[in-house]
């Protein structure tokens, strides 16, 4: 099936589409076929007005993730900044790319062309330190691999805690296995160092973790239907998507697609009704056999002992409802009635 690389003639991007008070948003990603989706989700979404993108190794090398958002923002149309970021983690070695889940492009093995947009001049952690300075009590970020970036922009300017509206991370588990050692999941593993100075900085901060992004899968039906109704992103998508979904049918004989990991984090930023969530100080392990894991400190008295002491808490999404997640990103792909 063919992909479209360049905006449909004729196509309007619902976020154009008149809304008075959309949210300012920053992602941080490393796309990646699930940050490729939340991608478009936010760009089409006419509650979200994406002020900029930032990049990370995690998914694929930092100039891989780097040319695949290039390549998302292309084939929007849209004048969207795309800044790239670190290209390791803040202390321990790089990991390993997991081009077995993402392909060794991060697409998928899609094989796509350059693309013609060049990253801008700034580093990742300088454009979210200028566009949090720039509009303060405005920008939100959403973080979507590993914490590098964030981490970088902490050192950069400290005073962002008090500047930034919120930050929602797609990353961590609690309560369920983790996807890359039996208690981490990756993005937190990547760099436990980054996690663990985000989740304890003074901001407000919401971790989407596995508890809730394997709950909710995007069918092969819904695919296709995407791929059928929106000839603008379906046929990217669906291409982008094949590999993946093969991946984890394969974990999983009997299921059907792959779970919605990155766009839960956009989903609870726009419809965060649909998830039931708890909260705490959360600490991350940066050492060890359990390197990665998240601790939330989950009693009263336990928010006293060391080393959640004075630590600020976290909201953690337990629950979601599926039905609603997978009807709300429906509506904002399909065209509209």
């Amino acid at each position: 099936m063919k992909i479209t690389r360049r905006p449909q003639e004729g196509w309007i991007p619902k976020r154009l589409h008149v809304n008075t008070n959309p949210r300012k948003l920053i992602i941080d990603c490393d796309p990646g076929v699930d940050d490729s989706l939340a991608l478009i989700l936010a760009i089409e979404s006419k509650e979200i007005e994406l002020i900029g993108i930032t990049t990370v190794y995690g998914n694929a090398d930092v100039d891989t993730t780097t040319g695949n958002a290039l390549r998302v923002v292309e084939l929007s149309g849209q004048p969207i900044p795309v800044a790239r970021g670190a290209e390791v983690p803040s202390v321990i070695p790089p990991r390993e790319h997991p081009d077995f889940v993402h392909g060794a492009d991060g697409l998928g093995n899609t094989a796509l062309p350059e693309p013609k947009l060049k990253p801008a001049a700034v580093r990742a952690s300088e454009f979210i330190v200028q566009s949090i300075n720039e509009s303060p009590g405005e920008v939100t970020l959403m973080a979507v691999g590993p914490l590098t970036n964030l981490a970088e922009a902490l050192a950069l300017d400290p005073s962002i805690v008090d500047k930034v509206k919120e930050v929602v991370v797609m990353g961590g588990v609690l309560y369920r296995p983790g996807n890359v050692t039996p208690v981490a999941e990756a993005n937190i593993y990547s760099d436990p160092h980054a996690a663990d100075l985000v989740f304890t900085s003074p901001w407000q901060v919401t971790m989407v973790g596995l508890d809730v992004t394997l709950k909710v899968f995007l069918s092969r039906t819904n695919l296709e239907r995407i791929c059928k109704e929106n000839a603008h992103y379906g046929p990217f998508l669906h291409d982008i998507h094949q590999f993946y979904m093969a991946f984890y049918e394969s974990r999983e004989p009997g299921s059907d697609g792959c779970p919605v990991h990155d766009s839960s984090a956009l989903m609870y930023l726009l419809r965060p009704s649909l998830f039931q969530t708890v909260s705490g100080p959360m600490r991350v392990v940066t050492e060890g056999i359990a390197t990665g894991q998240c601790i939330r400190a989950a009693y009263s008295f336990q928010e006293g002992l060391e080393p959640w002491s004075g630590k600020p808490r976290v909201t953690v999404p337990l629950e979601v409802n599926a039905d609603g997640f997978i009807e709300h990103l429906m509506e904002i792909l399909l065209p509209d009635e």
